[in-house]
């Protein structure tokens, strides 16, 4: 059963594209990343939803599934499809009532903090994709008492309270309507044990500062927002539990060529005004290498080309290389070659520009002027 709304998280519509819901999150890692609110638990927590949202919705396959269990609640829990065991929940109800057959007795561990790096890739690491190497400081296990927190990692005894379970018991009432209620231990803290002697490295703590150094590969097509998450690569709570994630974050340069629209490439080519006009063979570049390509005679200034699978190859897809044309025009021209120019369309024929002949056609029906008398 999808517990969260993760539509109302990242506050777009559940028909939202991959793009409206690629905004949306971008604007709300920018809102409420760590770094920007130091020590605030509340923003720490709404970031990590938001990434659980995104890396949800973002994947078709996922969102697929997601939506199915959003729309039919029940679905996941009937047991004979791969979902829950409808009657895993009955362990806890009678171990309240009756005192706890087939309750667990596993205290619930703290989590660590989340860890989260922010690390700025050149255009083209982010499209053809890379290796990166991030060395930080984080809380982890102490070494010297192997996270126990005791000297040695072995000073340590069976809590007498609780009797190395980490859960005490407390019954109330009588007979059929007796009531148990299980809490953690608050003489061991959940652990089961106590120390009998302090680890003299962590005092006690079982976690100590350390340098850690990780390696990762980023596919081709990371973007801006996007993020790779190392399961137990971030702070490690003290005495004992599971430790966070570490989340790599991505903010990508700008190149001076490219622009990009997802896996899609687009670059503006300047072309010489002769080049258009007669046609001839230009150098455009692609993210492996420059290629040639013949501009046919003729080309107007604005003109889009679309070179199939030149754009960012990915995992999902290969994308494609637009081309605008852009006709410069000369500038600083000599009285010679102002003379020839005039000269050069005084013997052209109107058949050879018929986009000013359509315009001045429908400037004269509609406004009673000539845009071109001058």
């Amino acid at each position: 059963m999808a517990s969260k709304n993760y539509y109302d998280i990242l506050g777009v519509s559940k028909t939202a594209s991959q793009e409206e819901i690629k905004t949306a999150y971008r604007k709300l890692v920018k809102q409420y990343h760590p770094d920007l609110h130091p020590n605030d638990a509340e923003c720490a927590a709404k970031f990590k939803e938001i990434n659980e949202a995104n890396e949800v919705l973002s994947d078709p396959q996922k969102r697929s599934q997601y939506d199915y269990e959003l729309e039919n609640p029940y679905a996941s829990q009937g047991g004979f499809a791969g979902g829950e065991n409808p009657f895993s929940g009955f362990g806890d109800i009678f171990s309240n009532i009756f005192g706890g057959f087939g309750g667990s007795s596993e205290p619930r561990r703290q989590r660590g903090r989340d860890i989260t790096y922010e690390v700025s890739l050149s255009f083209l690491d982010a499209a053809l994709g890379c290796t990166k190497e991030l060395t930080y400081t984080r809380k982890d296990k102490c070494a010297d008492c192997r996270g126990t927190g005791a000297k040695n990692g072995t000073a340590l005894k069976q809590c007498a309270k609780c009797g190395g379970k980490g859960q005490v018991s407390y019954a109330s009432g009588s007979g059929f309507f007796r009531t148990v209620t299980t809490r953690v231990c608050d003489e061991c803290k959940g652990l089961g044990h106590v120390i009998t002697e302090q680890c003299p490295v962590c005092k006690g703590k079982g976690t100590a500062t350390v340098n850690t150094k990780v390696k990762f590969d980023i596919p081709a097509g990371a973007d801006n927002g996007s993020y790779i998450k190392r399961r137990g690569y971030g702070e490690t709570p003290d005495n004992g539990g599971e430790a966070g994630d570490l989340i790599v974050l991505f903010s990508v340069k700008p190149h001076k060529l490219f622009t990009r629209k997802q896996f899609d490439l687009y670059v503006t080519v300047p072309v010489p005004f002769k080049t258009a006009c007669l046609g001839g063979k230009v150098m455009i570049p692609a993210l492996d290498k420059a290629f040639e390509y013949t501009i046919p005679d003729g080309t107007q200034s604005g003109k889009v080309i679309c070179i199939k699978d030149k754009g960012i190859k990915s995992r999902a897809k290969t994308g494609d290389l637009f081309v605008t044309i852009q006709v410069e025009t000369p500038v600083k021209l000599s009285r010679k070659q102002k003379e020839e120019l005039v000269s050069f369309y005084e013997d052209m024929e109107n058949k050879q520009s018929p986009l000013m002949n359509s315009y001045k056609d429908n400037m004269s029906k509609d406004f009673g002027v000539d845009p071109y008398e001058n």
